[in-house]
């Protein structure tokens, strides 16, 4: 923590500041492994101040030995008027992308002989790059959505709804250590799979259709995210050719992570496959993202984000051709960056079109 913590103080000097504040529950647990629901993070050039409440009061001494716990009787920013006056905070640094107008409008007036400077961007860049220990959380992650994928493919049958799988897949991974999932998970068949974000439904599974699996587990603060399509009963021409170009997509995309890669490259490595087969349009999203304590982190493997790669980054590799009134296929992976290119931490089988249930 004490590394993050310097990293984060060493910013201070080039966005003129001294001290900086942190809302947003993933920052707050990235700098002091806080778990509470409520609490404020205040770092001085000098200490790091975790403001919680009387319900967190002994929790947050366990949990955060390095900072100095300041009980808010009377509230976050009341306590933070206090603390901006005993340490002489002069210019004010908070997540310009999490304060609300309400929030910052109460700090402007508690804190009125300070500058107070959203700041966009800051604490997303410092999380990019993933260090030892948050590499082995999402491995780990990653992992268990694995087991769970291996557990649900027997189970895919015509017979069985949306809903059915989309619960044995949480049920699965709660059972064996997550935390939760990583996002609402995604379950759509036949004609459904063409919607690229497609929630379960009662729909029942029938021969011959596609069912998409967009999944991931929370584990130790950390997420996961996978998709895996596959086929019920027996996969026709049309369903073969649309895997096998995706897959041969997703592959390129691999390809292209390295490190100094702008990860608008690794968009249109993956996207130029898809084009060259006649279904760009059919492709409307971007390739990837970042991947840690949220489930859409920076970097953005997107046309409009040319951030250069680099060890330590975690990505997804997702790209999906998606025929209204058809059906749909994405495959994804999540990706680390290190020194060489690209390891590919998910290993679910993808190489073939898996049919179930026959």
């Amino acid at each position: 923590m004490q590394e993050r913590v310097d990293k984060l103080r060493g910013l201070f000097p080039g966005e003129g500041i001294d001290s900086f504040l942190v809302t947003s529950p993933e920052n707050r647990f990235y700098l002091t492994g806080f778990t509470g629901s409520s609490g404020s993070v205040l770092i001085s050039e000098k200490e790091i101040f975790l403001v919680t409440d009387f319900r967190y009061a002994e929790q947050a001494k366990k949990q955060c030995p390095h900072c100095s716990i300041v009980m808010a009787r009377d509230g976050i920013p009341e306590a933070l008027q206090d603390l901006a006056g005993k340490i002489n905070i002069r210019k004010l640094g908070c997540e310009g992308e999490i304060i609300t107008y309400h929030q910052y409008a109460s700090l402007e007036v508690k804190l009125a002989d300070c500058e107070i400077k959203p700041l966009y961007g800051f604490m997303d860049n410092l999380r990019a790059v993933k260090d030892p220990g948050e590499i082995e959380c999402i491995a780990r992650a990653v992992d268990l959505a694995d087991r769970a994928f291996s557990h649900i493919l027997p189970l895919i049958k015509e017979g069985v709804t949306e809903n059915y799988l989309s619960l044995e897949l949480e049920f699965f991974m709660r059972k064996n250590g997550a935390e939760g999932v990583a996002f609402p998970l995604i379950v759509a068949s036949g004609q459904r799979s063409s919607l690229p974000h497609g929630t379960a439904t009662e729909k029942i599974i029938s021969h011959g259709d596609l069912v998409t699996m967009d999944f991931g587990a929370s584990l130790a603060g950390y997420n996961s995210d996978m998709t895996r399509t596959v086929v019920v009963g027996k996969a026709d021409e049309k369903q073969k050719e649309i895997y096998g170009i995706v897959l041969e997509a997703q592959l390129a995309g691999i390809r292209a992570v390295k490190p100094g890669v702008a990860a608008s490259d690794v968009d249109r490595a993956a996207r130029d496959v898809i084009v060259g087969y006649g279904y760009g349009e059919c492709f409307g999203h971007s390739t990837g993202h970042g991947l840690g304590l949220q489930i859409h982190e920076n970097p953005r493997l997107s046309a409009k984000d040319n951030t250069g790669l680099r060890p330590g980054m975690v990505v997804t590799v997702e790209p999906g051709i998606y025929l209204p009134g058809w059906g749909g296929v994405r495959i994804e992976d999540s990706v680390l960056v290190d020194s060489h290119g690209a390891r590919v931490l998910s290993a679910s089988e993808k190489d073939r079109l898996i049919v179930c249930g026959r």
